[in-house]
């Protein structure tokens, strides 16, 4: 671990890598040689709380205002999954809108639309009738919703009933007043540019006509469509390119794609994970180059097509491929801080606190307890003052 330490060695290129500020890294790699990961390693956290209550409103050094704090429901999916008839904890969608509602959040993104049997409105609500009933429960409790993981055409050119799905669910995403309709997978998962522009073809196509019913199409992924696209050099034999300009694949199609008709959704956590996995790529006459991927600044150069933030949280693992393990929000290394900061826009920007580790087989509360750890966390976030 002495290496960590070394402001102008080994430790320090991680550190940058990573994307962290050096008192964060230094207390998660001391953590690691202690076995005390477990403890957290943000060390406001014990104000983070008391810090709630100025936390709801829309001015002075608050980084996200009280109307943009929102959660997906893929957090709590067993909260939302499980029989109410076996446990006194919240179940089901309406009760979990109720208890999220109470710890602040003002906005959740769906995952899909299904919930256990017994719960109220039975167990598939992915329906106009289900849509309704939703949007009654979220109006009770104060919440909107902002956004789903849900259908995107799987064939091009467009099937008609492939076409007629995806209608159904921009007109469920009206009645529940969505500004935003996405999904979890990446364009494409390829890394040719070639197949890059088909899946942009495509989505200006799905942009259109989710425009046209007044909703944003986005797309949200994870740290493989942060990749170098491979656009050049040498052709393998089945006539594919070999090697990258240096271009990421998101970052390319933003450039194909129409800023009317296609917007994204950061997850920043992974993010971060490409930022560490993804940091040289091979050039068009061979050599080895060093690009470090800044998400922040990726945000910055495209504001507008950055409406939807996951704020997920890791601590420092270099042993598991990604550089980070998932924590509850608040509770780790990403200098969040600094991050929404650099992006700015705060009344335009929805971040989703997001937990995918949150369920616990053995702990039915947990997902709960910790959207709320991710409610509290997100509210205290401040402006460092001197910036």
């Amino acid at each position: 671990m002495t290496a960590f330490n070394d402001e102008s060695g080994a430790g320090e290129a991680l550190r940058r890598t990573l994307g962290v500020n050096r008192r964060r890294f230094l207390s998660t790699c001391t953590a690691a040689a202690t076995a005390a990961i477990a403890a957290p390693v943000l060390s406001a956290s014990p104000a983070l709380a008391q810090d709630r209550s100025r936390g709801h409103g829309h001015g002075g050094d608050v980084l996200v205002p009280a109307a943009r704090r929102g959660i997906i429901l893929y957090t709590v999916r067993d909260a939302v999954g499980r029989d109410p008839l076996s446990t006194d904890l919240p179940s089901g969608f309406r009760e979990v809108f109720k208890q999220l509602s109470r710890y602040g959040y003002r906005q959740v993104e769906f995952a899909g639309y299904g919930q256990h049997a017994n719960a109220p409105g039975g167990a598939n609500l992915e329906s106009v009738e289900g849509a309704r009933l939703l949007r009654s429960w979220l109006d009770d409790h104060g919440l909107r919703a902002q956004g789903n993981h849900g259908f995107i055409p799987g064939s091009w050119p467009l099937t008609t009933p492939d076409l007629d799905t995806f209608k159904k669910h921009l007109e469920i995403a009206n009645i529940l007043g969505m500004d935003h309709m996405g999904t979890g997978g990446d364009p494409t998962g390829s890394a040719y540019r070639a197949d890059w522009d088909v899946a942009a073809d495509k989505w200006n196509a799905l942009g259109a006509i989710a425009r046209r019913e007044g909703i944003k199409l986005y797309t949200h992924n994870h740290d493989a469509a942060y990749g170098f696209l491979l656009d050049g050099g040498p052709l393998d034999a089945e006539g594919r390119p070999t090697r990258s300009s240096g271009i990421r694949k998101l970052e390319y199609f933003l450039q194909v794609t129409d800023p009317r008709a296609v917007w994204l959704e950061m997850d920043i956590f992974w993010a971060h994970v490409a930022r560490y996995k993804f940091h040289t790529y091979t050039a068009h006459d061979g050599s080895v180059r060093e690009k470090i991927f800044d998400p922040a600044g990726l945000v910055a150069c495209h504001n507008k097509r950055y409406p939807l933030f996951h704020a997920k949280d890791g601590v420092v693992n270099t042993t598991n491929g990604m550089g980070y393990d998932m924590v509850p929000f608040g509770t780790g290394v990403i200098d969040y801080t600094t991050f929404f900061s650099r992006v700015g826009d705060r009344n335009y920007h929805n971040p989703m606190v997001e937990q995918d580790n949150a369920p616990s087989a053995t702990d039915p509360g947990q997902s709960l307890r910790h959207a709320k750890t991710g409610y509290d966390n997100l509210a205290a976030l401040r402006r460092r003052h001197g910036r």
